[in-house]
């Protein structure tokens, strides 16, 4: 009966996956003289639909196995308590790791460039992590605090030549600001309508930029931002004498100074944003947006000011996007609305889906996975996206909290009364 149902589940499974890649996989256009010619691919096609088969029968008959196997298996307390012991050394070989990765052997200029990337990433996941993985509010409109950073920090750098260093500041409060203005129309929305009032003022800020061109520069958008400095050094070899990173430490010029820079100023924000998180959700009001995330008629009973710990859920996540924003103005020194669209959001909510809502690590990890897995597959262009899409579905099903889910509350009450911080 158990095979009957496994090859079932398995060729219903392989008809969905036909009729997805008979257009997908099946056909192939090829230039002709005269035009464009259709050819159809039946060994590509049936590899496709065998492959699905074969997987679907393993996850059934293996899911079966491993819920009987689940009966017998002792508590995991003893590992769970062992893994807890060590993530503060595994924290700190993960950051040893990062400060010496542009030394490392075989690590040219691209891997450097590509880890920057991810760090970019890394922290728009920990910021949005406050807004979804603490708070429990659904933002896919998380986008429009990175274009705000960018823009605030491209304007003030442009028009009124501010360094990176006078505008980071500032573009995370002006990010933080415009948080507020999202956070405080939509205080009685939840869920769906939460998600979809977030949507439009993505969009909103998009379109925006897009048609202020007096402000904005319009689709052209802003070019010749400056770059952060060391303290006043730049790392351009044209510069005012002993102005120059190279000409000051007496250094043959190379473009390397530049990308190794940029990786430890990203580096460095990331590891704040992650410092701050983790302190902020040990104080009350980190405890508030747990409460908030798990019941918010509970909340209101014990007390909780929904509306300030909403707003603030908003502001701090919002500020640690216009951070980043700054430095990826900064970074690309061009910036256009084509930069910021619904796709960057759809990116960061996958990272904090994907990575276990809640978990700092876990989005480290996705966010290495999403930036560097169509990077890896580059080289079949044809079908990386159809493998990327894949392996998500498939994290989905095996890890459907995510790869680092973490839902424990910061602070657990032993049966003596005794509090315990996690």
């Amino acid at each position: 009966m158990a095979v009957f149902t496994a090859f079932k589940e398995a060729g219903l499974a392989s008809l969905v996956a036909f009729l997805l890649a008979l257009p997908f996989i099946g056909f192939r256009t090829n230039t002709a003289g005269t035009g464009l010619d259709f050819e159809f691919r039946w060994e590509a096609l049936a590899i496709s639909v065998a492959i699905v088969f074969v997987g679907r029968c393993f996850l059934t008959s293996t899911r079966g196995l491993w819920q009987q196997s689940r009966l017998h298996l002792p508590s995991f307390g003893y590992l769970r308590t062992v893994i807890d012991r060590r993530r503060v050394s595994f924290a700190v070989m993960v950051v040893l790791v990062a400060l010496l990765f542009p030394f490392m052997p075989e690590v040219d200029r691209r891997a450097i460039d590509l880890a920057t990337l991810v760090l970019i990433y890394v922290m728009l996941g920990w910021g949005l992590n406050i807004v979804v993985g603490l708070a429990g509010l659904l933002d896919l409109g998380y986008v429009a605090f990175y274009a705000v950073g960018a823009y605030t920090f491209a304007l003030l750098g442009t028009v009124y030549d501010w360094s990176f260093w006078s505008c980071l500041p500032i573009a995370g409060a002006v990010a933080a600001m415009f948080g507020v203005l999202l956070g405080y129309p939509v205080l009685r929305l939840r869920g769906d309508y939460l998600a979809i009032v977030t949507l439009g003022f993505g969009e909103i800020i998009r379109v925006v930029l897009t048609n202020w061109v007096a402000l904005s520069g319009g689709p052209n958008g802003i070019a010749g931002i400056p770059r952060p400095t060391l303290f006043g050094l730049e790392f351009t070899r044209r510069t005012r004498e002993g102005h120059s990173f190279h000409e000051y430490f007496d250094l043959p010029f190379s473009g390397d100074h530049r990308i190794t820079f940029l990786y430890y100023v990203i580096l460095i924000l990331a590891l704040v944003t992650n410092v701050f998180v983790l302190r902020i959700r040990k104080l009350p009001i980190g405890r508030a947006w747990e409460a908030l995330r798990e019941d918010e008629i509970a909340c209101r009973s014990l007390g909780i000011n929904p509306v300030n710990t909403k707003l603030s859920a908003f502001a701090l996540g919002a500020m640690f996007g216009g951070l980043a924003g700054s430095f990826f103005a900064s970074r690309n020194g061009f910036i256009s609305p084509e930069s910021f669209t619904f796709i960057e959001s759809a990116i960061i909510l996958s990272i904090v889906v994907l990575g276990g809502m809640g978990s700092q690590i876990g989005v480290v990890l996705a966010a290495t996975a999403i930036i560097l897995l169509p990077e890896a597959l580059r080289e079949f262009s044809e079908y990386r996206m159809l493998v990327f899409g894949l392996a998500m579905v498939l994290v989905m099903l095996w890890r459907p909290r995510g790869l680092l889910a973490r839902r424990k509350p910061t602070i657990t009450l032993h049966p003596s009364g005794s509090r315990s911080l996690q």
